[in-house]
């Protein structure tokens, strides 16, 4: 609600009406300030307005920056004390600050007759006594935004009090030509923009604060002479590292005094100006401690993209003032962390995901009752309760701490904003799991008392295989692409390229395709050709967990003690050194042709799907391609595909008749031989049965939707449908088409 009243003219008739959301603050008024340009005004230039209740003197003040001619009528009561933006005007203007509220939000002795009222009946009363008098002119409905307070709901007041200041002005230049001269970067670049809007228009801040716990201000207020000096006054305090350092400047400053005592100020130091001093005071600062030589300044602050200008500004800013160094050389910001509808995490919204939760495993029970022991409303609890019950049903299953980490540094390809879904979560502990299960089986294919060769120089001469030498390339492109990345902080990729090859390469392919290199029976043996394979395995895994062990470094630290062999004497994953590249390069023909390989495993397989085929199937295969694959890649085919021999063909060749046919491209084709379990024909009239029953649904509800006698709001009801007929009518016929040309029929 906005209230209008007027304020009469000194020695005229005249009035100005003023409008304003809380008229109780008009007992502060020091001004009225108008447009210099409005003609309704300028008469009133260098005049004065009479307060009603106390009869002082305001001055009409000109402002073309806080007034606007077409809001309101043009003219703006001003409250320095109790209004920011009239603040401001204050200083501009040299007006008088009166508060009129004493700290338990009633009226103070300024207010005259409204004195020890609370606010809101001080506002109906001044209504009551401005209507008395003539001076109300109305009120009306008005949308604002309202400052409440988080913990109590209270309406907040803006109220004047003395604080503690630091000018920052030269400080945050100093850190400002730090990044423009390249001594400190941040990373990502957008980073620069918020640092340089912040400390480019830094004012003085406000390092005061009315709490019970914080840094206590080391400022002591002096009585001399039994008195206490003006505790409004910079000048009447000392500042000191004790009380004993204080007392030695009061005694400079007053050396004729008989007597000097000192209060502490019982304001504490704003969090982040504690926070600010982090680098060196948690290493000993003042003192020459030998933990603050070795460790400071750092290289690298990691930190959310969030905090740049509360903590990351204010570090830099006090280690150059009080160190003359930079805390650190390198600024890396993630994202801030969200839920997983992209809302910001607040324990009084209850969405906040207790990481120890994820890594831990936790019931949903104790989900629930978490929010009800803490300062949550109950109205936002029981929301909260609601989004957790159907978030997690079953609780939290555990995590650990690696897939969170894993899952975290996967996520920065979001950008900003990391919506975390823990079920993303889990499957990277499955991920882990994968791991596992892998060293479990190169365990088993391993003889106890087998020794690696550690690099490929001893195995160089029996690497002929295709895929041995593929998987080994492979590893190399991660290697290369995990330098690459890392080097610039861009994690996701790095992540992905390692699933890429772990899960996709070495576990999904070549996992699979040297298990008929260790048969069961010992008959057929190839020592040689096992002991390259062990050697590659071993290669595969010793480099994959290095290159982990930053991102998961518990579950790759617990493998890496179980390769065999003594690992080249080091003792620990997190000593040995980084991996940056291998001796053998990714071969590009092989690559390509084992990129064929997996095209025609999945097409196989998607046959098999399709047509429901037994497990126990085991057709003969053939693939038709412009350059023939070698013998290695078709066999690589059958072991992954779980088939018979596969065996290159030609278009001529009179078995293919007989055959399921999947088209991969324009000149590569794979084909599986139907070994009787399946009727192609059957299946061929069950779809077109189908494709039929709903071709008639379509052309009914095509009908519907043309009607030029039905209203437009009935045929879209209709229309929506139609589409998600024909739509299904497609897919179908599809189906047809596909299971046509898997037998070569039209």
């Amino acid at each position: 609600m906005i209230h209008s009243f007027a304020y009469q003219v000194k020695d005229s008739k005249d009035e100005i009406v003023v409008a304003t959301t809380r008229i109780e603050t008009m007992l502060g008024d020091t001004a009225v300030a108008v447009h210099p340009e409005d003609p309704r005004y300028k008469k009133y230039h260098g005049k004065s307005v009479i307060h009603p209740f106390n009869g002082r003197e305001l001055p009409i003040v000109c402002d073309a920056e806080l007034v606007k001619m077409d809001f309101g009528t043009g003219a703006v009561k001003i409250t320095p004390a109790h209004d920011p933006n009239d603040f401001e005007m204050g200083l501009k203007h040299g007006l008088e600050f009166i508060t009129i509220f004493a700290e338990n939000g009633t009226i103070n002795e300024l207010g005259g007759q409204f004195a020890d009222m609370p606010r809101f009946e001080a506002r109906l009363a001044v209504i009551e006594e401005l209507t008395k008098r003539g001076l109300f002119r109305g009120k009306e409905n008005n949308v604002m935004a309202l400052g409440i307070c988080q913990r109590s709901g209270d309406v907040i007041e803006p109220r004047l009090m003395p604080q503690w200041w630091v000018d920052c002005r030269e400080m945050a230049k100093r850190s400002t030509d730090a990044v423009r001269e390249d001594r400190l970067k941040i990373s990502p670049e957008t980073g620069e923009k918020t640092y340089f809007e912040y400390l480019d228009n830094i004012r003085p801040w406000c390092i005061s604060r009315q709490l019970w716990w914080g840094h206590r201000i080391p400022a002591y207020l002096m009585k001399i002479d039994g008195e206490f000096l003006d505790d409004t006054k910079t000048e009447s305090y000392v500042v000191g590292r004790s009380e004993e350092d204080a007392m030695k400047y009061a005694k400079k400053k007053y050396p004729n005094a008989k007597n000097i005592e000192l209060a502490q100020d019982e304001d504490v130091l704003d969090t982040w100006f504690s926070s600010g001093l982090f680098p060196f005071s948690t290493l000993g600062w003042p003192n020459q401690t030998d933990d603050l030589k070795n460790f400071f300044p750092g290289q690298m602050l990691e930190t959310g993209g969030d905090i740049i200008f509360f903590w990351v500004a204010r570090m830099v800013m006090m280690s150059l003032e009080l160190m003359d160094e930079l805390p650190f050389t390198e600024v890396f910001l993630h994202p801030l962390v969200r839920d997983r509808h992209g809302g910001k995490m607040s324990k009084t919204k209850g969405n906040v995901i207790d990481p120890l939760h994820i890594i831990s495993g936790v019931e949903l029970q104790v989900l629930v009752d978490e929010l009800y022991r803490g300062n949550i409303p109950e109205k936002e609890a029981k929301k909260a309760e609601k989004n957790k019950r159907e978030e997690f049903p079953s609780g939290i299953e555990p995590c650990g701490a690696d897939a969170l980490r894993f899952g975290l540094l996967d996520y920065l390809s979001q950008g900003r904003g990391i919506n975390l879904d823990v079920n993303r979560v889990v499957s990277w502990r499955k991920f882990g799991n994968k791991m596992w299960q892998a060293q479990n089986f190169v365990n088993m294919v391993t003889p106890p008392d087998w020794t690696p060769s550690h690099d490929l120089s001893s195995i160089g001469a029996h690497l002929t295989r295709p895929v041995d030498r593929w998987v080994l390339g492979k590893l190399n492109e991660l290697i290369l692409i995990s330098d690459d990345r890392l080097a610039v902080y861009d994690y996701s990729p790095a992540c992905q390229a390692f699933y890429d090859f772990y899960k996709k390469a070495f576990c999904d392919v070549y996992l699979e395709c040297i298990k008929p290199v260790f048969p069961f029976s010992k008959e057929g043996e190839d020592p040689v050709l096992q002991d390259v394979v062990q050697n590659v395995l071993y290669i595969c895994l010793e480099t994959s967990y290095r290159l982990l062990h930053p991102f998961m470094p518990f579950i790759t630290e617990e493998l890496w003690q179980r390769l065999p062999g003594d690992k080249g004497g080091v003792p620990s994953v997190m000593v040995a050194s980084y991996p940056s590249g291998s001796a053998l390069p990714l071969d590009a023909t092989i690559d390509e042709n084992m990129k064929k390989v997996q095209d025609c495993v999945s097409a196989i397989l998607s046959i098999k799907d399709a047509l429901n085929l037994p497990g126990k199937s085991n057709p003969q295969c053939y693939v038709m391609t412009p350059n023939a694959l070698d013998e290695a890649y078709l066999e690589y085919i059958s072991v992954l595909a779980k088939v018979g021999p596969t065996s290159m063909a030609s278009a001529e060749d009179s078995s293919l008749n007989s055959c399921f046919k999947s088209v991969l491209s324009a000149y590569e084709i794979v084909y599986v031989e139907n070994d009787g379990s399946v009727s192609m024909e059957k299946e061929i009239q069950k779809v077109q049965r189908r494709l039929e029953k709903k071709r008639g649904e379509v052309e009914a509800m095509e009908k519907k939707v043309n009607n030029p006698k039905a209203p437009e709001h009935v045929r879209a009801k209709f229309r929506t449908k139609y589409e998600a007929r024909l739509k299904e009518f497609q897919e179908i016929e599809a189906t047809l088409a596909s299971y046509q040309s898997m037998c070569g029929s039209n």
